[in-house]
C-alpha cells in the first residue's frame, strides 16, 4: 500500500493571495464613496448667480413703479385742480393786479386826474381777497406798494397805501370773512379816516408846515364868521373845532365807503361772485 504524501501549503501564500484582493478590491469603492460625498461646486455658484440677478431685477422693477408714482403726482398737480396749479394761478393773478394798479395810479398822479380813478384803486384787492383768500389780497397790497416804490418814490407810495391800500385790504378781510355791511362800512370808515389823517401829517412834514392846525384854524374862522352873521356872540373853543373836524372826517370817509361798497358790490356780482358776497335784502333785490 502506498501511503500518500501531503506536501503542506505555505502561510506566505495564503496571506498573500487572500489579502491582496480583499484590499485592492475595497480601495477604489472607498475613493469612490468619498467621490460621491463632496458636491459639485459649479452648483452653488450657478445659485448665487441666479439670486443675484433676481434681486437686480426686483430692484429694477420698484425703481420703475416708484418713477411712474413720481410722475403721475407731478402730472396730477400740474391738473387745473392740483396745488401747484392753483398756487401758480393765484401769484399770476397777484402779480396781475399788482402791475394793473401800480400803472394806473402812477399814470393818474403823472396826468393829474387821480380824482376820477381813486375808487377803483382798492378794487383789486379786494377781488384778490374774495378770489383766493386774505393771504392774497396780502401779496397783491404789498405788490403794488413796491411797485409804486420803485415807479413814483417813498411818497407816492405812502400815499397809495394809506388812502387806498390799507381800505382795500380791510373790505377784502371783511367780506372774505363774512362780515355784515354795517360792521365792514364802520371799520372801513375809521380806517379810512385814520389813513386821511396820516396823509395831511406826512404831507405837513414833508412841507415843514403844521397843515393839520391850517385847517382847524381856518374851520374856527368860518364858523365864528357864521355864528356871528347868525347875532351869536359866544365864541367855539379849539376842542369844540377838533370834534367838529373829526365828525366831519368821519362823515366823509363814511359816504365814501358807502358809495365804495355798493360800486364793489355791482362789480363782483357781474363777476360771478354773488354767492361769497352779503349783502343787504335792498341791495340784493335790486341787482
Amino acid at each position: 500500500m502506498i501511503p500518500l504524501k501531503t506536501h503542506p501549503h505555505s502561510p506566505f501564500i495564503f496571506s498573500v493571495s487572500k489579502t491582496n484582493p480583499l484590499y485592492f478590491s475595497l480601495l477604489p469603492t472607498s475613493i469612490s464613496l468619498l467621490s460621491l460625498k463632496q458636491p459639485p461646486p459649479s452648483l452653488s455658484s450657478n445659485l448665487l448667480r441666479v439670486s443675484n440677478v433676481g434681486v437686480s431685477v426686483c430692484r429694477t422693477e420698484h425703481h420703475e413703479e416708484e418713477e411712474d408714482k413720481g410722475v403721475s403726482l407731478e402730472l396730477h398737480d400740474l391738473s387745473p385742480n392740483g396745488e401747484v396749479y392753483q398756487k401758480t394761478l393765484q401769484l399770476v393773478e397777484c402779480s396781475m393786479f399788482a402791475a394793473l394798479t401800480g400803472l394806473v395810479y402812477f399814470l393818474s398822479n403823472s396826468l393829474a386826474i387821480e380824482n376820477y380813478f381813486s375808487c377803483f384803486f382798492s378794487l383789486p384787492i379786494v377781488i384778490s381777497s374774495m378770489r383766493w383768500g386774505v393771504d392774497a389780497g396780502r401779496k397783491t397790497l404789498v405788490a403794488t406798494t413796491i411797485l409804486l416804490l420803485v415807479l413814483s418814490g417813498p411818497v407816492k407810495a405812502l400815499t397809495y397805501l394809506l388812502k387806498h391800500g390799507i381800505v382795500g385790504f380791510t373790505m377784502g378781510t371783511l367780506w372774505r370773512t363774512g362780515a355784515s355791511w354795517n360792521m365792514s362800512i364802520f371799520l372801513c370808515t375809521i380806517v379810512r379816516a385814520l389813513g386821511a389823517v396820516g396823509f395831511v401829517l406826512i404831507s405837513s412834514f414833508l412841507i415843514r408846515e403844521n397843515i393839520l392846525a391850517l385847517i382847524t384854524i381856518n374851520i374856527h374862522a368860518s364858523l365864528t364868521f357864521l355864528l356871528t352873521a347868525a347875532g351869536v356872540t359866544s365864541i367855539p373853543s379849539m376842542n369844540v373845532i377838533y370834534t367838529l373836524f373829526g365828525i366831519l372826517v368821519l362823515i366823509n370817509s363814511g359816504c365814501f365807503m358807502f358809495l365804495l361798497h355798493l360800486l364793489y358790490s355791482v362789480f363782483l356780482t357781474r363777476m360771478g361772485m354773488k354767492s361769497s358776497l352779503r349783502l343787504p335784502r335792498w341791495l340784493e333785490r335790486a341787482i
